[in-house]
């Protein structure tokens, strides 16, 4: 079987590495891919959101099945665009990609179906957001409609920071005129947080072990937000009957409310979600894996990954049922100096054979280049450092071993990944 996986950061790097393990496999095309996929299949220089690109390739390298990692190319339609030349393509069609694509569509979503999430309101004028937030004095959650990687959405813990983050969305245009043209501003729900993943093939879902997140920069949940800083699994957050409730009240109304509007889904969806006093609220839906919860899922994931993508396709996933290794895994993310903001590209790195690597962690490649053969940063989180344990504090052990053995000039992690609820007890 010949395989195309599009994108080139930490999470696809781990869907190859994945993908590889299968004995069904014969070669894997990554577009654009990175140094660290280089190693496992053939880059090619096509960009994620060249859709007219990336279905040429698939045509010309005869692919079997297209897995598609980032977002963009999702809600540019490049699975509608594959199904129309007659190619597999794992992902949700462009209708079903709106639940990530527009903030705005999926709280309408979530409204018409009467799905748990927080209460919030709508706005397209800058004006009328300040008003609503000067009415309202208090803790927001202001979200950016359109795709901003992660970044277009600000907690703020009062009216000066709400009235920052409706500036830099509508006024300043930091993510752009298209993505800030409408905002969502919304109630600061209180709880833990947790990504919930499922398979879905359209009718039938299966769920994935659970995984946690950090998405802010700094330790203790500090600064702004970020594509995501690490995480871990499994997440010891959901109780049993949080499940049954998420179950019955969020996925199954969300895959049956797609079937009504004739727009299965099909796929991995990503629900994140608070875990409040009054049961599971939906704080966004994401129409892909995770980064970097993906990571850590493919370190513990068992189960033949090709079988369970085409069962996705085929609407065979009741006859699907995954195993996973029992350990623990921990993925940190290195960063360069100054992101989510400003920071600098091509500064060497170094360390990745160093034994405490190559000894204890899995390292995929996020933000990386070759430079006249030097790897080199290109991004601004650069290496996944992912590490398998009996438990969270060996696992975290082996993964911060590593990240301590590699180097580059400004490196930054967290040094509480996967330990969320005690750093915010010391605050």
């Amino acid at each position: 079987m010949k395989i195309l996986v599009v994108g080139g950061g930490g999470r696809e790097h781990a869907l190859v590495w994945k993908l590889a393990q299968s004995p069904r496999v014969d070669h894997i095309w990554i577009a654009p891919g990175n140094p660290g996929t280089a190693k496992l299949g053939t880059n090619l220089p096509v960009q994620a959101d060249d859709i007219d690109g990336l279905v040429r390739i698939a045509q010309e390298h005869a692919i079997d099945l297209t897995v598609v990692g980032p977002e963009i190319p999702l809600a540019l339609g490049l699975t509608d665009a594959l199904k129309a030349k007659g190619l597999r393509c794992w992902g949700p069609s462009k209708a079903a990609a709106q639940l990530e694509g527009s903030k705005v569509v999926m709280k309408e979503f979530l409204r018409r179906h009467n799905i748990p999430t927080a209460s919030f309101r709508l706005f397209n004028k800058a004006v009328d957001a300040h008003a609503y937030i000067d009415e309202v004095d208090g803790p927001l959650v202001v979200k950016c409609d359109g795709l901003a990687a992660g970044k277009g959405v600000t907690v703020a813990k009062n009216a000066e920071e709400a009235h920052q983050a409706v500036t830099r969305i509508m006024e300043r245009h930091e993510f752009g005129r298209q993505a800030g043209a409408q905002i969502v501003i919304e109630e600061v729900l209180k709880g833990e947080e947790i990504s919930v993943f499922a398979f879905c093939d359209g009718h039938n879902a299966v769920l994935l072990e659970y995984a946690q997140d950090h998405k802010q920069v700094f330790d203790g949940d500090e600064g702004p937000m970020t594509g995501g800083m690490g995480a871990f699994s499994p997440a010891q957050v959901m109780k049993p009957r949080d499940e049954d409730e998420m179950v019955r009240r969020i996925l199954v109304p969300t895959m049956s409310g797609l079937v009504h509007e004739e727009r299965p889904y099909v796929g991995v969806l990503f629900m994140g979600l608070m875990i409040t006093d009054s049961g599971p609220k939906v704080l966004e839906y994401n129409v892909r894996f995770g980064d970097p919860e993906c990571q850590t899922l493919m370190m513990r994931l068992e189960s033949d990954l090709v079988n369970v993508l085409e069962a996705c396709i085929d609407g065979t996933l009741d006859q699907i049922e995954l195993t996973w290794n029992q350990a623990t895994a921990v993925c940190v993310n290195l960063a360069s100096g100054g992101y989510p903001d400003k920071y600098p590209n091509d500064l060497p790195i170094t360390g990745l054979d160093a034994p405490e690597v190559a000894g204890n962690a899995t390292v995929f490649h996020a933000g990386t280049r070759d430079k006249a053969g030097q790897l080199v940063t290109a991004g601004g989180r650069v290496l996944s450092v992912c590490a398998l344990g009996a438990n969270i504090d060996e696992a975290r052990a082996k993964a911060y071993a590593a990240c301590d053995a590699i180097a580059f000039d400004g490196k930054h992690c967290r040094r509480d990944i996967g330990k969320r609820r005690e750093a915010r007890r010391a605050r």
